[in-house]
């Protein structure tokens, strides 16, 4: 069997399928995938660096992400094409600028700021569950 940089072991596809297969779930369900999902399997169950996480999730997100759940939201009139398009071009000037910052920070600082964006992304949420339900 040849051994080279496009080799991929049947271990490493399935899991590469399997982070696609909940990303893609999670993505149709709540509108995340990449952040929330890709970049913290990759890293513990890939053995990925913080920054390689990071750039392999916006490489396989680049389209795929958007096309099939853009599809079924639109059909239900679920879709915003105006605030979308604001959106995405504020978002890839910024998300560009900010990725030149990221490549400057260490890996180490990279995981904590990413771990305690998450905490209080959860935080918030659970906060705010709880009052709305009060």
């Amino acid at each position: 069997m040849a051994h080279g940089p496009m080799m991929i072991l049947p271990s490493t596809l399935m899991y590469y399928s399997l982070i696609g297969l909940l990303a893609g779930l999670l993505s149709g369900l709540f509108g995340i995938g990449g952040g929330l999902v890709i970049v913290p399997a990759l890293v513990s169950f890939a053995g990925f660096s913080q920054h390689r996480a990071t750039g392999t999730s916006l490489a396989a997100l680049l389209l795929p992400v958007g096309l099939g759940a853009v599809f079924e939201y639109h059909r239900r009139g679920e879709v915003d094409w105006r605030a979308a398009l604001i959106i995405a071009v504020v978002l890839m000037g910024s998300s560009w600028m900010t990725a030149r910052v990221a490549s400057r920070v260490s890996d180490v600082h990279l995981k904590m700021a990413f771990g305690g964006f998450l905490s209080l992304v959860g935080f918030s949420f659970i906060l705010s569950a709880y009052f709305k339900s009060r």
